[in-house]
């Protein structure tokens, strides 16, 4: 699984949320990092660590959760979690990418989100059968998974794949 279709669909069907959440995450960058998305600068962008990664998709992941929890109707709206994730996770990986000019950071951005959703909200969509379709972060790491099937690389949602 990926995020192509989900994406597809999401955008269409979110309303002005996900650029909500976006825009907040621009704010953010360009107050913190100096980045600004309107005068793109390649000497502006932020080196892509892991700690810039941790900053950014966790600010804006948790201002997202905060405003579908003080917006019930728009959280009933993104009915299932999986819609809630999925404009969530856009938000941080489209801000983190913006700030590093690295897609794989923007990448993990998407990721660290799904996994605090999963931790803040005990699921991703019904019943959590999805999880394993969203939050990849075993497939992001340096070391090719073919090199010993090591067992710390299952899936977050590890016996429960969807059939």
């Amino acid at each position: 699984g990926g995020v192509g279709f989900t994406q597809y669909a999401t955008a269409a069907y979110t309303d002005n949320i996900l650029d909500e959440f976006t825009y907040y995450g621009m704010d953010y960058i360009k107050d913190k990092y100096g980045v600004d998305y309107k005068n793109p600068s390649p000497a502006k962008l932020v080196k892509p660590t892991q700690e810039v990664v941790n900053d950014i998709a966790t600010e804006v992941n948790l201002n997202g959760m905060e405003q579908y929890e003080q917006y019930p109707t728009m959280m009933e709206d993104h009915f299932g979690g999986s819609q809630r994730a999925s404009v969530l996770a856009a938000s941080c990986g489209i801000t983190t990418s913006i700030t590093t000019g690295n897609s794989n950071a923007g990448l993990n951005g998407w990721y660290l989100s799904m996994l605090m959703h999963k931790e803040g909200w005990s699921r991703l969509g019904f019943f959590g059968y999805d999880l394993q379709d969203q939050c990849g972060s075993a497939n992001s790491l340096s070391m090719e998974p073919d090199r010993g099937l090591i067992g710390e690389l299952r899936g977050p949602n590890y016996p429960n794949y969807a059939m």
